[in-house]
This record gives C-alpha cells, sequence and structure tokens, in this order.
C-alpha cells in the first residue's frame, strides 16, 4: 500500500523492542521538508524511548527507495535563508540518526538518489535487494551533494564518494553498493530481505542495551562537530541553488 498523501506519510510501529519506521511519499518516497522535519523528530522521539532496543527504517512499496528531496520544493527556492532552510532537512535527519541511541537498520527494497543515498548511509547496517541501485545525481542539476557527503564518505571511502559523485549521470548497482561498504548483504528478492531484517532486528533485540547503545557512540565517534558541519554544508547548497547555472539547469531538468 502506498501513500497518497501530498506531504507524504510517517507510521511508527513498535514491537518487541523493535520499532519500524516508515516513510512514504507518492512521487517515489522522496521527501518534502515537512516530511523531513517529521522524520528527525520521530527518529529523536524513539530513540529516547526505552521500550525500544533497535529501529528499523523502510520505505513504502515495492519501487523506489528513496527518490531524495522534493524537487517541487528545490525549484521553488527564491532566497538564501529558503535554500539553507530546504538543505538542512537532510542534515537534520543524518544528525538524528546519528546523535539517536539506538542502532538503526536500513531495509533498502529499491533504487535511491540524492538525499536518500545519505539516509543510507546514516543507518548502522543495512540491507538491500539486488534491484537498490543508488546515485547521486546533483552536478547534473548544477548542486552537488555537500549536506550528505560527510555521511556517505564515512560509510564508504572517498574514492567511492569521488566515484558516485563525478559519475552523476549513472546508477550504480547494489553489488557495487555492498563492496564499498554502503550495504552488508544483497538478496534476489524481497521476501528474502524482509525475512532477513527480521531475523537481524531479533537477534540484536534480545542483546544487551547498554552494549548496543555504547556500539552506537562508538560507531559515530569523531562526528560531535556535524551539527555545525551539515549546517555549513546546507549553506553551500542554499546558496548554489539560486546561481544562474544551477536555475538554467533546473529548468532544462523540469522540461
Amino acid at each position: 500500500m502506498t501513500t497518497t498523501r501530498q506531504n507524504g506519510s510517517l507510521y511508527t510501529n513498535i514491537e518487541n523492542k523493535i520499532a519500524t519506521i516508515e516513510f512514504g511519499h507518492p512521487a517515489s518516497n522522496s521527501f518534502p521538508s515537512e516530511l523531513l522535519e517529521r522524520l528527525a523528530k520521530e527518529i529523536i522521539s524513539v530513540g529516547y524511548n526505552d521500550a525500544v532496543a533497535i529501529i528499523i527504517l523502510k520505505s513504502e512499496g515495492e519501487k523506489a527507495f528513496c527518490a531524495g528531496a522534493s524537487f517541487d520544493e528545490l525549484v521553488a527556492i527564491d532566497n538564501v535563508e529558503d535554500g539553507k532552510q530546504f538543505f538542512s532537512g537532510f542534515a537534520n535527519v543524518i544528525n538524528a540518526m546519528r546523535t539517536c541511541g539506538k542502532l538503526i537498520i536500513g531495509r533498502v527494497q529499491g533504487k535511491t538518489v540524492g538525499g536518500g543515498v545519505g539516509l543510507i548511509a546514516a543507518c548502522d547496517y543495512v540491507l538491500a535487494t539486488e534491484k537498490a541501485s543508488v546515485k547521486l545525481s546533483e552536478f547534473s542539476i548544477g548542486i552537488g551533494p555537500f549536506v550528505i557527503e560527510p555521511a556517505v564518505t564515512r560509510k564508504i571511502g572517498v574514492g567511492a564518494t569521488a566515484e558516485l559523485t563525478l559519475d552523476a549521470a549513472n546508477w550504480k548497482n547494489a553489488y557495487w553498493a555492498k563492496e564499498k561498504g554502503l550495504y552488508a548483504k544483497v538478496f534476489e528478492t524481497q521476501k528474502e530481505l524482509d525475512e532477513e531484517v527480521e531475523l537481524l532486528s531479533e537477534k540484536l533485540a534480545s542483546y544487551n542495551p547498554v552494549a548496543l547503545s555504547e556500539m552506537k557512540k562508538a560507531l559515530w565517534k569523531g562526528t560531535a562537530q556535524w551539527n555545525d558541519l551539515l549546517a555549513e554544508r546546507a549553506a553551500v547548497s542554499g546558496e548554489l541553488v539560486l546561481s544562474d547555472f544551477t536555475k538554467k539547469a533546473l529548468s532544462k531538468f523540469k522540461k
């Protein structure tokens, strides 16, 4: 079942110490600002919930995992402050995922573009299907993946991030993503993916919650400055999107 709501949908289900957070949007599970804001708040809230040991992050439907930020909102930006605020959306979600006290399992069933790749990179362990190709197409519309770059580079390294960013017109397949460390495992079918997500989350939820929380801190050591860093990156993107070059690129893309 996929949502038809213009601002998307967000549902959390908590069962047996596992919180499943599911987002959806009719435009290939892309994110308007309002949905990003809701997701950041939800991750923070679930992170403080003592009844939760593990978080699963997933999206609706059987096709795209996430098409990044809302294109309509991007095109409508007409001042620096709005630009910074727009690009802060993914920054706030990544920081919420980073500082949340619970380990996050990503369940990726399909293609992912732009900011969605940042979400995947900010998960602590990701399982995907072989349809889960990734692309950072930002250069092709006159901007760059500046906000998500720290999360992506932390996960797959500078070389792979450069490859993904500079080859902006092409998809990298799920096995490339696994080889680079973005995915832990890749499955042929969604059924196999869901079985493994369930098995792994149940196992993790049975472990010592203090050990899980300490491991989360250890994995994210050295990222304390990201609140400032990602805000700075959002400002860079916010200015770029107003440039003549980017406005022309966006209008071509829109047509």
